[in-house]
């Protein structure tokens, strides 16, 4: 089944021949990390047994994970899921795949409706061919005092009514807005999106932390990038981030990237959330993957330098040029989390806030034979998505 070591690539078929079976890894399962397992794939799915003429890869030494599931990224390759052509989106998903992330969320930024619509038709045109798990509205429905790398003359209360317009014009493949929740029209949105099954997300926010409880109460379920574009936590103003950390209702997004939070703020939101309620995410922009150098980022100038993106003009971070394989090895070798816990976080979390834990996000049988191979030092040596080799085996 593998393809010449090196091969790589987004549209073949999923093999109809002999199963192929990964033995000797260690396979990390919802359970714990099995030592000397095996993944057995047939077709497209993961096999719950080896019949006697599969396809045996011998992968002793290395890992095996689940494949990566980022519910926030706007591009990479050089390419913009915000304002490319099918083709740039293309590229830039094939990117992500190649670095472990098997499932993706295309992430637009803030920009006038009639561009939000039009892009969320041809996003949902992926999404529908299976490209794209579906799409993530980063605005324009955030507040000024906290917006980032977004356009402020852009900007707009979240009216429920124009919230229900980007819903529409996804055809049914909005997956989450992301909304600062203490704006006129705030909570009304919130209610409007869990009514339609799209995640709401409190983020880009200047809300209290009594605007914040009120806004989960709503249904908010997600905390965008937590720490980031919100008030800091201060001990008599505990602002979004006490109220996003203490509620068991909420997923909190993190950038693990080294740039956009300091470890020890990785490590308390672990504390209080614990590994089952985060979810880490890239928000990278078209240079993940690519490199430094001038870009766009909707209607904003951006200088990547050094791996860190910023606005040219006032030096907003601009997204991140993260890889959620990078994500992982830092979040084991740096920030002291095991291997089953980044794998909640990267894989597991990710899949159930998109609805598709029954389909992905974990080595079980019947799911589908999305993997990456890891070495020692938990890089990444083969990435397997539906069955079919992106990055073939590198075993030498």
């Amino acid at each position: 089944m593998a393809t010449p070591s090196g091969a790589r690539g987004t549209a073949r078929q999923a093999p109809t021949g002999p199963q192929l079976v990964l033995k000797g890894a260690r396979v990390v399962m919802p359970t714990g990390v099995v030592d000397g397992g095996q993944v057995v794939v047939e077709g497209d799915r993961i096999s719950a047994s080896a019949q006697e003429n599969a396809q045996v890869i011998d992968v002793s030494g290395h890992y095996v994970v689940p494949g990566f599931v980022d519910i926030h990224n706007h591009g990479g390759g050089g390419a913009s899921f915000t304002s490319g052509t099918v083709d740039d989106v293309l590229k830039g998903i094939d990117t992500h795949r190649r670095h472990g992330t098997t499932t993706l969320v295309a992430s637009t930024v803030t920009g006038d409706m009639d561009f939000l619509t039009q892009r969320a038709g041809l996003l949902s045109e992926l999404a529908e061919q299976g490209d794209i798990a579906g799409i993530h509205f980063e605005g324009p429905f955030i507040s000024p005092c906290r917006k980032g790398a977004h356009s402020e003359e852009l900007l707009r209360d979240p009216d429920p009514a124009e919230v229900r317009k980007l819903i529409d014009a996804a055809r049914g493949k909005a997956k989450m807005v992301t909304l600062a929740t203490e704006l006129p029209g705030g909570i009304d949105s919130v209610r409007l999106l869990a009514e339609h099954g799209v995640i709401a997300a409190i983020g880009h926010t200047d809300a209290t932390y009594e605007q914040t409880v009120e806004a989960i109460d709503a249904g908010a379920t997600v905390a965008t990038h937590l720490f980031n574009a919100m008030p800091a936590l201060g001990h008599r103003t505990p602002g979004p981030i006490a109220a996003l950390l203490e509620d068991d209702r909420i997923t909190v997004e993190l950038i693990n990237d080294g740039t956009h939070l300091h470890p020890a703020s990785l490590q308390l939101a672990f504390h209080h959330a614990g590994a089952d309620r985060v979810a880490f995410i890239t928000d990278a922009m078209d240079a993940a993957g690519f490199g430094d150098g001038r870009y766009m980022l909707g209607p904003l100038e951006v200088e990547v330098a050094e791996g860190v993106a910023r606005l040219v003009e006032g030096g907003s971070i601009a997204g991140s040029t993260l890889t959620l394989d990078r994500a992982f090895k830092r979040a084991v070798t740096i920030d002291g989390l095991s291997v089953g816990d980044a794998v909640t976080a990267l894989s597991a979390n990710p899949a159930r806030l998109l609805g598709m834990a029954d389909t992905i996000g974990s080595l079980e049988p019947g799911k589908y034979a999305d993997l990456v191979l890891l070495d020692s030092d938990f890089n990444v040596k083969g990435v397997l998505r539906r069955g079919d080799w992106v990055v073939a085996p590198q075993l030498g």
